[in-house]
């Protein structure tokens, strides 16, 4: 908890500045760590908010070919795109800073000197892969191929976006170049690893200390720990010409890796930031570190980064990593290269003043324990049914009651009824309530503890009806008016980490200044005979269906545009005959079927080959339901070498036909005479 510290480093994941920030983003690291760093603000505590792009790596380099310009072109303009969204949506960074400055490439080459110094590095000549058409080494994000773990097709050379696997480039099978598709060869280069396995005792060693984190984050931490080969040596260098050179002899053409420099972000920022005080945040005990993330980043930011920390041996390492799974948009998974996505700067600019809807509506549906969906329409009721018809229409009572009948005078209190008193206690608790749901990252709960103070508002004023009262019993009503200005000053504290344009709105309208949390649980935060404001202002405006049909209209479009896209993909790199002669493709029959533990995509097939019978693990299970499939022929490739996929050793690869939607379907014969075992010519 924060009063265990004197102060706090909270970062969150340096966004690669090659396109846009997304909801995606915003519900995986950004949001989640903007609530909690308002929320240590309000109470008091000493707290900086890190973050900054990343503009280094392969993605970077992608794109400038894509946009025939420069990265450093790119880099530009989309770290101020990603900047001013973040700014405008209310991401109160205390500073966003970016890795191509010279503050960044001066730290990242010290600390890389300082593990070099220290002989923490092997350096090791290994063979890499290298497109001889392009004539270059080929980097991570320069390779595809499919995930040995997840038979994914379109994994990449670091990691598979599927079934969010770390990888090396030579552990993905049929692999080929993104810049010319053909497919690379092995080329000996030599490159300095951190020898992970070395290491891999100290790393357990820390994540045995933080058994309370989230599940998802200690488990798939676990995962790789207790894995059969356990953790290995990774490069942190790469053969490129874009990031921070390795500053050392017999390293020309060569940069860091970028989830070597990457992390290093935090550590640059910090000291532009607080170039005289940095240092007691990163290496004080007195000071916690929190890194918010998303789930793709949970090995790099649990594992890499603090091996790389613990070798510098100044810096304190991560006392909690609360990683969020991934957010899907109207049951589809969220796409950049298919346009599937609610971009930020395109969001603040057609919802003019609408930040915190999007704000409420991401953080009610935040993907904690296991992805979830944003939809247009939750998006609609969110607004319509709970910001404008439940929070909003409660404050505007208040404030429409308190003008009309005392001038905008704040009444005095005459006496408390049982019921006053218990509404009082409700707003004396709430804090405490949202308090706890946020020192443990619940941030959904939080959220339903605010709004429920706002439930309980119009439920007093429902049962107290004020209105009517007034006509007989004027006294009582000054009462009822004093509770529910207690209850609206209260919202206006404890929803500043949640909404913060909103909380602003409602301090003008009662024409307070802003209250800090720890003025949160009392009951008397706007005195008798204060006046509040007269301009009546409406918080939330109903959604209409038109403004949702044409954002639904919107997504339709970049459906359509991708569908049309990708008709037919085009013919791959030219092969040989020989080449296809060594492949067994044989008839089978899959006489079992189950799901694999742990995974959404995965089933365990067993066939009948005629010649035997054998495991194979398939990526299907968004497709076909196993008890629906058993008796199913298919066309498998025999003699693919066996490979280890969640512990269980597949032996083959069964052949599925994918449409233009990304969907898969069987390819089995027409005629059921054709027996297992049967070539495929």
């Amino acid at each position: 908890m924060a009063s265990q510290f004197k102060r706090t480093l909270v970062t969150a994941a340096l966004p690669y500045a090659n396109g846009p920030v997304h909801i995606g983003h915003l519900a995986g690291c950004y949001l989640p760590a903007d609530i909690y760093v308002r929320y240590l603000r309000s109470i008091g505590h000493d707290v900086k908010f890190i973050c900054g792009s990343d503009e280094h790596g392969v993605p970077i380099t992608i794109k400038a070919k894509k946009e025939n310009t420069t990265p450093q072109a790119v880099v530009d303009k989309y770290h101020k795109i990603m900047g001013d969204a973040f700014n405008e949506f209310g991401i109160s960074f205390d500073i966003y800073s970016r890795t191509s400055s010279k503050v960044h490439s001066q730290t990242a080459s010290d600390f890389f000197k300082k593990l070099y110094d220290k002989n923490s590095f092997t350096e090791q000549i290994t063979e890499q892969y290298f497109d001889e058409s392009a004539q270059q080494f080929l980097a991570d994000r320069y390779i595809v191929g499919t995930c040995p773990k997840c038979a994914n097709p379109n994994a990449y050379g670091d990691q598979c976006e599927k079934c969010g696997s770390s990888l090396n480039a030579t552990d993905l099978i049929d692999p080929k170049s993104t810049l010319s598709g053909s497919k690379p060869v092995l080329k000996k280069t030599k490159n300095w690893f951190l020898p992970l396995d070395k290491l891999q005792p100290k790393i357990k060693d820390y994540l045995e200390k933080h058994k309370d984190w989230k599940t998802n984050v200690y488990g798939q931490c676990k995962s790789w720990l207790d894995s059969g080969d356990g953790l290995q040596p990774r490069a942190m260098t790469r053969d490129l010409d874009w990031g921070v050179p390795v500053p050392v002899e017999g390293a020309e053409g060569k940069v860091l890796y970028v989830w070597f420099d990457a992390p290093i972000g935090y550590i640059s920022a910090t000291k532009e930031l607080l170039p005289e005080t940095w240092e007691s945040y990163w290496k004080s005990e007195e000071s916690r570190l929190i890194h918010f993330i998303g789930k793709d980043n949970i090995v790099f930011h649990c594992i890499i980064f603090p091996a790389m920390l613990m070798e510098h041996g100044e810096f304190i390492l991560a006392d909690n990593v609360p990683a969020n799974e991934f957010l899907n948009l109207e049951g589809d998974k969220i796409s950049t290269s298919r346009n599937w996505a609610v971009w930020l700067h395109e969001y603040l600019l057609e919802f003019k003043d609408k930040q915190d809807v999007l704000r409420y509506s991401l953080c009610a549906n935040a993907p904690e324990a296991k992805d979830n969906d944003f939809t247009w329409k939750d998006f609609q009721t969110k607004n319509n049914s709970e910001l404008a018809d439940i929070l909003g229409n409660f404050i505007n009572r208040v404030v429409v009651l308190t003008n009309k009948n005392y001038n905008g005078i704040v009444p005095e209190v005459s006496e408390y009824t049982k019921t006053d008193l218990l509404v009082l206690d409700e707003i004396a608790k709430t804090p405490g309530k949202i308090s706890a749901a946020l020192e443990k990252f619940k941030f959904r709960e939080a959220l339903s503890e605010m709004m429920n103070l706002a439930r309980v508002g119009n439920k007093y004023l429902a049962e107290q009806e004020p209105w009517k009262v007034i006509k007989t019993d004027e006294k009582r009503v000054r009462t009822i008016m004093n509770v529910a200005l207690q209850i609206s000053a209260n919202l206006a504290i404890v929803c500043e980490p949640f909404i913060p344009f909103t909380s602003k709105r409602l301090f003008s309208m009662l024409n307070m200044p802003q209250l800090k949390w720890n003025s949160s649980k009392n009951t008397n935060n706007i005195a008798a005979g204060h006046k509040i404001s007269a301009d009546n202002i409406i918080l939330f405006a109903k959604i209409d269906d038109d403004e949702i049909a044409k954002q639904l209209e919107k997504l339709q479009k970049s459906k359509e545009a991708n569908i049309i896209e990708k008709q037919v993909e085009p013919v791959k790199t030219e092969t040989t005959f020989d080449d296809f002669s060594k492949m067994d493709i044989r008839v089978a029959t899959i006489t079992a079927a189950e799901a694999v533990p742990k995974t959404d995509k995965l089933l365990k097939l067993t066939l009948d080959t005629g010649i035997d019978t054998r495991t194979v693990v398939s990526g299907i299970a968004a497709y076909y339901k196993p008890e629906n499939i058993i008796g199913q022929k298919v066309i498998m490739l025999a003699n693919l070498a066996p490979r280890k996929i969640k512990g269980i050793e597949s032996q083959g690869m069964i052949l599925m036909a994918e449409n233009v939607k990304g969907e898969l379907s069987f390819v089995s014969p027409t005629k059921n005479q054709i027996e297992n075992g049967a070539g495929v010519k």
